[in-house]
């Protein structure tokens, strides 16, 4: 495929390319030399988890894959057990190494749902960063001052109000840096909260004497929520293991405005044909796409039909659970008993924004209880038979 239109793909959803011309080049020298570019993506496995945030990143991995290239996905299993401070107003809970290796693990199960395995090498950083000696390691901190680092926005802020920064956290942008290096990265993905990181790369690349990456930076996709970035403590994310019916409605739920940008990111559709789709029409198509890419076409049919018949025939879900209770509970514990929330504040939240259900009534008190058979709603997806 030519420059122009690998371009064309690769710019798609983008937010900044450092620099674009040289992008060019890289391409060209791949052509010419019948090498395929190495493209570098790093991923701290500091959750078990993957949602669709996180498939942005892997959504660009697999075109520049389509494309012929080669990906290295790096599972930083070292740098994890110190956790990014991007962003981070605080220091970080420290990871073990158990539960670092743990959710690696689930990552490696998860991200060949859109990676080409074939085309894939995943490595992890513990690889050569435990092999370093502590004289490497004091030869490598002498590429950087505390002055450069303490000048990314969230550090500096921190050190101006007083908050505590670990030593840990300062070391973590130039090891992530050093994984460019050892890796020979051509280009490196990242979020945009990662500028800085990303650019230490090309820094250390220079000194070390090899021709910097291409930097390439993708949105952070907001979550359900329409305001925050998806994320599992926010409670507005969509993870790709979740059933069917549940990623189907979960995406329906999300705002006109936000659909266009799940379009952009997570799909290939062109956007021109989105734009004149009526906006309902261009949901259920999105959300079809996306349950048929992480289970299949006849999964997303299936959910269709039962998101038509809950929300538009008002009915109830095929498979609604059953939950027997043998005396009076108060509807907080009861939505602790049967796993409908994780706490009692979440329930307790969930009650003052009025979106528990007991049939067809809403509950605003905390202390009502529950004494008869009847149907438990909570939110707009989350169904319940209680029975006697």
């Amino acid at each position: 495929m030519d420059i122009s239109k690998q371009l064309e793909i690769i710019k798609r959803g983008a937010t900044e390319i450092i620099s674009e011309e040289e992008l060019m080049q890289k391409l060209k020298e791949s052509i010419d030399e019948k090498r395929p570019l190495r493209i570098k993506a790093g991923f701290d496995p500091t959750a078990p988890d993957i949602h669709l945030g996180h498939t942005v990143l892997l959504k660009k991995l697999r075109q520049f894959q389509d494309l012929g290239h080669r990906i290295y996905f790096l599972i930083g299993d070292f740098t994890g057990t110190i956790g990014d401070p991007s962003g981070e107003d605080k220091i970080r809970k420290r990871l073990t190494e158990e539960e670092v290796n743990k959710n690696a693990l689930t990552y490696k199960n998860q991200v060949f749902k859109i990676l080409n395995p074939k085309k894939t090498e995943v490595v992890f950083n513990s690889a050569w960063f435990k092999k370093m000696t502590s004289s490497e390691i004091l030869n490598l901190a002498s590429y950087t001052t505390v002055a450069q680092i303490l000048a990314r926005q969230d550090f500096n802020q921190r050190y101006t109000q007083g908050k505590d920064i670990s030593l840990l956290e300062l070391f973590y942008p130039l090891l992530q840096a050093y994984d460019s290096v050892y890796l020979k990265a051509d280009v490196e993905i990242g979020g945009g909260d990662q500028k800085f990181n990303l650019l230490l790369g090309r820094e250390l690349q220079r000194d070390f004497k090899q021709t910097q990456q291409v930097i390439i930076m993708m949105p952070l996709l907001e979550g359900t929520d329409g305001i925050q970035k998806m994320s599992k403590s926010y409670g507005n994310y969509i993870g790709i293991n979740e059933v069917p019916n549940e990623m189907f409605g979960k995406i329906m739920s999300i705002s006109d405005e936000l659909m266009l940008k799940y379009y952009e990111l997570l799909t290939d559709c062109d956007l021109n044909l989105v734009k004149n789709m009526h906006p309902r029409d261009a949901k259920v198509n999105l959300a079809k796409i996306i349950v048929s890419q992480y289970h299949s076409p006849d999964e997303a049919d299936k959910s269709e039909r039962e998101f038509q018949s809950v929300f538009s025939a008002k009915g109830l879900p095929s498979d609604i659970t059953e939950y027997k209770i043998t005396q009076a509970t108060t509807i907080v514990q009861l939505l602790l008993d049967c796993g409908l929330v994780k706490s009692g504040n979440e329930a307790r939240r969930l009650i003052r924004g009025k979106a528990v259900i007991f049939n067809n009534k809403n509950i605003e008190k905390e202390n009502f209880f529950v004494k008869e058979a009847g149907i438990l709603k909570v939110g707009h997806r989350k169904f319940l038979k209680i029975v006697n």
